[in-house]
């Protein structure tokens, strides 16, 4: 499979007047590179399908025992020490924190469903 040199997606074509200009070794080592891209893509993909599974758990406990949904105290320990783990990555601590702070919205938005439903499961059976 070919790629083009300036797209930043990987499986994006490269009309067959373009492939003529760059070196084959390049266009191999792009694909094998986009190729890796491709499997980390789909291996966050497939963890953040299960920390949210993980999560779903905690929203259901939470509304089974009318705790709040957003845990404010755990939150920060969460964005501090993902902050390290991004800084001993080599990975900017700013961006793994708006991605944080994204995936803990969800999440939050997640369990407030999860006991607006649980509460009209337990008027059902009573």
């Amino acid at each position: 499979m070919t790629h083009s040199t300036s797209d930043h997606t990987a499986g994006q074509p490269v009309t067959p007047g373009e492939t003529e200009a760059i070196d084959p070794a390049v266009l191999d080592e792009l694909t094998r590179l986009r190729d890796s891209i491709d499997n980390i893509d789909a291996a966050v993909v497939h963890m953040l399908a299960e920390r949210f599974k993980c999560t779903q758990q905690v929203g259901h406990l939470k509304a089974a025992h009318r705790l709040p949904p957003a845990d404010p105290a755990r939150e920060g320990r969460q964005i501090t020490r993902l902050r390290q783990l991004a800084e001993s990555a080599k990975l900017d601590p700013g961006f793994a924190e708006k991605l944080l702070n994204f995936i803990i919205a969800e999440v939050i938005r997640h369990h407030e469903t999860i006991a607006r439903s649980d509460k009209g499961s337990e008027g059902a059976l009573r």
